[in-house]
């Protein structure tokens, strides 16, 4: 083994791959054959030896994923989640039977794909992917849910043929791999379709080409607000799909906002779109809406003031988090903490935001790929014209001075990255 650590391991991972992130899936998928090299087994190109569910789009994955998971558990299966990125721990992503993989597993597999690869290059997101592939096919797991990395055709996740693939909603982001044009991101997005498989479109009114495109490889298309809707009643809700199928009397999902719902029944169609290889009673749909859990999507913290943590990064998502900072109970003011990395759209993030919030704290995000004090600045003045915002060197620093400058009943929402919501959740645990 070259590494006996966790950390060891994913150092020399970041810096194995020279242009750390390539979008291209010939590499992944000859190490994923070598692996399991065994003809009709998981290795074969496509193959997986359990039903799969691929989830991508721009915003929601996470959701999807967790609401999935949340399901197939309490309807009796053995599952494994993969998502990225993670907030305190690199084994947050990969969990098996809802439990985070263990360093000794993951050190495990990633000798393993070091001595299939020869001398095969991988990034550090090929050797995480192929590393929970590799953990799942071990574990006997009886559902694989897969998140998308970035776009969808030529992400490592895609190696695998999904039997069901679930784009939410397609916003921009990622432009630089991704292109700037709705469509040519939903191409990229529709990439994780497979023919006369189920095709589920999370939004409303995606960009015409996601659906386009499943209809031209002969996928089965379901689309939010067309084969499939909801409907929400006093402390409950609907969920109906194609030749009148329906869930009724169904709990508000445990996580907040009403972009929730659009993201439940999304998830929702796929456990019907596989019901009869995987059937889930209307009792485990309830008891997983009540257990759902992720972190860091409009996490309310305990305390005075109140403190919301948002990993919101682009303009769609923070669209979303003003949608439910609206709806969140405030007796005071509203503050907010933003540090964003420096790919993102910081003028588009915070004009979402700004009519709500009366007082800016700004801040670089941890890390080299963060803002700079001084851009972040520029950017939310040009949001904002008449804002005066308080600025600080570092994050560390913003949250005390964040929270010193909020009275009891205020609100104090720290938003901008998956960095930024660990940096606060590890301030805020010591």
């Amino acid at each position: 083994m070259r590494f006996s650590s966790l950390a060891d391991w994913l150092r020399w991972q970041e810096t194995l791959h020279p242009a750390g992130i390539e979008l291209r899936l010939e590499r992944v998928a000859s190490v994923w054959a070598r692996l399991f090299p065994v003809p009709g087994r998981a290795g074969t190109p496509g193959a997986f030896p359990c039903p799969v569910i691929s989830v991508g789009g721009t915003n929601g994955k996470g959701s999807c994923v967790a609401y999935l998971e949340a399901w197939y558990q309490a309807g009796g299966y053995r599952t494994g989640a993969y998502t990225s990125p993670h907030l305190l721990r690199y084994n947050e992503r990969i969990r098996i039977a809802g439990v985070e993989i263990a360093d000794g597993d993951l050190c495990a597999a990633f000798a393993r794909i070091d001595a299939a690869r020869g001398e095969t290059l991988l990034t550090y997101f090929e050797f995480g992917t192929l590393a929970a592939l590799d953990l799942f096919v071990r574990a006997g797991i009886e559902v694989a849910i897969l998140e998308v990395g970035l776009g969808g055709r030529l992400d490592a996740v895609n190696i695998i043929d999904a039997d069901c693939a679930l784009v939410t909603m397609i916003g921009r982001d990622h432009t630089a791999w991704l292109g700037e044009a709705p469509d040519q991101i939903a191409f990229e997005k529709a990439g994780i379709f497979r023919p006369g498989r189920p095709a589920i479109i999370g939004q409303r009114e995606p960009p015409p080409r996601l659906r386009a495109r499943a209809a031209e490889i002969g996928a089965t298309i379901y689309q939010l607000g067309q084969e499939f809707d909801w409907s929400a009643q006093p402390a409950q809700w609907t969920w109906r799909g194609p030749t009148g199928s329906e869930r009724a009397a169904l709990p508000p999902p445990a996580l907040r906002g009403r972009i929730q719902y659009d993201n439940a029944a999304a998830a929702l169609c796929a456990v019907h779109c596989l019901q009869r290889r995987l059937p889930v009673p209307v009792s485990a749909l309830r008891q997983g809406l009540h257990r759902v859990r992720l972190e860091g999507r409009f996490t309310v913290l305990p305390g005075r003031p109140t403190l919301i943590l948002d990993v919101a990064h682009n303009a769609q998502a923070a669209a979303a988090l003003a949608d439910n900072l609206a709806a969140f109970p405030c007796r005071g003011r509203r503050h907010a903490l933003f540090a964003p990395l420096a790919d993102k759209d910081a003028v588009a993030i915070s004009a979402a935001l700004a009519p709500l919030i009366q007082q800016w704290h700004l801040a670089p995000a941890p890390g080299p790929r963060g803002l700079p004090g001084d851009a972040l600045e520029a950017a939310v003045r040009v949001a904002v014209p008449a804002v005066a915002p308080l600025c600080y060197p570092d994050l560390q620093t913003g949250l005390a001075g964040a929270i010193a400058a909020a009275a009891a009943d205020d609100l104090v929402l720290v938003f901008g990255s998956f960095v930024t919501v660990e940096a606060a959740l590890r301030w805020r645990s010591d």
